[in-house]
């Protein structure tokens, strides 16, 4: 059930990243989930470890750390092209 939870969440903070990033991304719905979800992780675990809190907890600076990671990640995916 937490995997499940973590998909979702990864898809929103895809969208909103993909809102957020100027320009097209050539993103379908699989591709904006998994960059979600990796943006999220490292974003939200870096906004934990700064904050202080423990990794459990939710917060603002979780989420805005997973989509600053998400914006981060597909910045980092469009240089490659």
């Amino acid at each position: 059930m937490h995997l499940l939870l973590f998909l979702v969440f990864g898809f929103f903070v895809g969208l909103i990243a993909r809102a957020v990033m100027p320009g097209t991304q050539q993103m379908g719905l699989v591709k904006t989930t998994v960059v979600g979800a990796v943006g999220s992780f490292i974003g939200g675990l870096l906004g934990n470890l700064i904050s202080g809190d423990g990794l459990g907890n939710v917060h603002a600076a979780g989420w805005i750390g997973s989509v600053i990671g998400a914006i981060v990640l597909m910045l980092i995916l469009g240089r490659n092209r």
